[in-house]
């Protein structure tokens, strides 16, 4: 199994000067730490206009800040928008090229289409053809990065002409492949598209087995058509994550900003919201309460915690191997969250890095080498089922005419 880190950049209010400013240096400096520590992957989300939920609608920017801070992790779009109205495909092949290469390739990109009426409404975009207006795009952007030319395009979400897009990724064909699931009906989808699977949704280890049966299974099956030049296949699941030896310590730590993050996310999803003017943190402390000290209570009489990520190093190993069990590859922690400190987040890494990872790294080499055998006729079949767009030649190429003609050499130049 391999570990990841996640990034949604929460910041409740109130808010004060720098806040915003220690938000993103902190981000980095716990990404550098993460790549030392030996986790796998950092994920950075893009949202727009979520206050307090999400501050980050720049994703490439603090990524690229990463990267030159850093040797092995990767470092994924967790996701990407990609429909054209937030970011053209061309723009979005671009940025992600520079990124593989500024990181020596080490890029993952997942692909969105976002769900709050906050992000939709602003970029005029339908809810009804979001989705396929998203993988229409995610499609091309592979295709940008592969052929030489890209030959142009017409569709239902965007259309462009022939060109070249540059730079190339370092990664061939293109890097990997993920998408944002939160139910069975994703999940499929992402298998059908023999894409990897973000699980944005805490479910506990059985019915993360039903997911990776569900998703597996299509892998297998005639019904996986790639939307991209490669396969990725893979679930990654994100988890609650705050360590502590002591276990009350890490509830008081990390139980209320988990749960602030699965209240705001419902909240922008249902209820009203004015911009700027929020007081999300506020609302969820009206609503709920500081729940800590019922919860340890209650954690402590059991003497053992079904903690989802919340817990004493031997919580987490349970925790961890029950989603192994259930066939999950990746585990992404979710540490920034709510009001956690920088202190609290790397105390908890640095924990885990040391009491949790080795036993699960030991295992990942051997495990990965069954699973790419076992797939590997599987994928050699889905992608025998793609039908490849393909670079036009030179003579098929449309000729760009010039605006002006140039005059001979040695032709006076008229004035202007």
């Amino acid at each position: 199994m391999r570990f990841g880190v996640f990034y949604e950049l929460q910041l409740p209010r109130p808010w004060n000067d720098g806040d915003e400013h220690r938000l993103f240096k902190d981000a980095v400096r716990q990404i550098v730490l993460a790549d030392e520590l030996g986790f796998d992957y950092a994920w950075q989300v893009e949202h727009h206009f979520l206050d307090e939920y999400s501050h980050s609608s720049a994703p490439e920017v603090l990524l690229a800040a990463a990267a030159g801070q850093t040797k092995t992790i990767r470092l994924g779009h967790g996701i990407k928008q990609v429909i054209p109205n937030y970011n053209h495909p061309a723009r979005s092949a671009e940025t992600i090229a520079t990124l593989d290469l500024l990181s020596d390739g080490r890029v993952d990109f997942g692909i969105g289409e976002g769900a709050t009426r906050l992000e939709l409404g602003a970029f005029g975009i339908s809810a009804r053809t979001k989705r396929a207006h998203a993988l229409e795009a995610a499609e091309q952007i592979c295709n940008m990065m592969t052929l030489e030319p890209y030959p142009g395009f017409e569709g239902e979400g965007f259309s462009m002409p022939a060109r070249n897009v540059l730079p190339k990724p370092l990664q061939t064909p293109h890097p990997p492949l993920w998408m944002a699931c939160t139910n069975r009906d994703t999940i499929k989808v992402a298998a059908e598209n023999g894409i990897g699977a973000l699980a944005f949704s805490f479910i506990d280890p059985d019915e993360a087995k039903a997911w990776a049966d569900i998703y597996y299974g299509i892998i297998k099956s005639d019904a996986c058509v790639p939307l991209g030049r490669s396969v990725n296949a893979n679930i990654a699941m994100v988890s609650a994550f705050s360590m502590h030896e002591d276990r009350a310590e890490a509830i008081r730590r990390g139980k209320d900003n988990f749960e602030f993050f699965r209240y705001s996310q419902q909240k922008l999803v249902a209820e009203d919201f004015v911009p700027g003017h929020s007081d999300m943190w506020g609302d969820f402390i009206k609503a709920r309460g500081d729940a800590s000290d019922r919860l340890i209570e209650a954690a402590q009489a059991r003497g053992e915690y079904d903690s989802q990520g919340i817990g004493t190093p031997d919580d987490m190993v349970r925790h961890l191997t029950s989603l192994q069990a259930s066939g999950v590859d990746q585990v992404i922690l979710m540490q920034q969250a709510g009001r956690n400190s920088h202190e609290n987040i790397t105390d908890s890494m640095k924990l885990f890095a040391d009491k949790v990872m080795p036993q699960f790294k030991a295992v990942v080499a051997e495990r990965e080498a069954a699973k790419t055998k076992e797939l590997a006729p599987y994928i050699e079949a889905a992608l025998a089922r793609k039908p490849m767009m393909q670079a036009p030649s030179r003579e098929d190429t449309p000729v760009v005419k010039a605006a002006v003609r140039a005059s001979k050499p040695g032709t006076a130049q008229p004035s202007r």
